[in-house]
């Protein structure tokens, strides 16, 4: 499977970050069964993984609004044509206080590419550059902002 041979580098290269969520993030619960093709993230295969603290993400539907602290990564992987992989950025969903960015259900997002490079962070450094994250998750304001796993690949 594409996703094991990538895996120890993806995880490595989203260390170099220095962002504690890439750090941990390979330590969580990953709520896919196998990498699954999301057309949101430019369809790119990717996984769900969620921190102790979004426990309940894996009610899906049923989950509810996430506490503060919770965390939702989504590392991502594209596969060729011609057989080839190459690495995607890590997606990051982190809940933080009432207040925080209203639009967004006060979910902080991140993405951090393959190279280690932070792209964008809300209300930081290139949020702009998650700015679409924001607009296309607050179709999901019902479910807390949140999209969940296709059926066919959830725990």
């Amino acid at each position: 499977m594409a996703y094991n041979c990538l895996k120890a580098p993806l995880q490595a290269a989203y260390a170099k970050s220095g962002d504690q969520v890439a750090k941990a993030y390979p330590t969580w619960v990953n709520y896919a069964t196998a990498p699954y093709q999301s057309a949101t993230h430019g369809d790119r295969y990717a996984n769900n993984y969620a921190n102790a603290v979004a426990k309940s993400y894996g009610k899906y539907e049923e989950s509810g609004k996430m506490p503060v602290g919770a965390v939702l990564a989504k590392d991502s992987f594209m596969a060729h044509p011609n057989g080839k992989v190459s690495p995607g950025p890590l997606f990051i969903m982190q809940k933080m206080a009432a207040g925080f960015n209203k639009p967004s259900g006060d979910w902080r997002y991140s993405m951090i590419m393959p190279n280690g490079s932070t792209l964008g962070v809300t209300n930081g450094k290139g949020s702009a550059n998650v700015a679409f994250c924001i607009e296309c998750h607050a179709s999901m304001e019902d479910q807390d902002h949140m999209f969940f796993l296709p059926e066919e690949v959830r725990h």
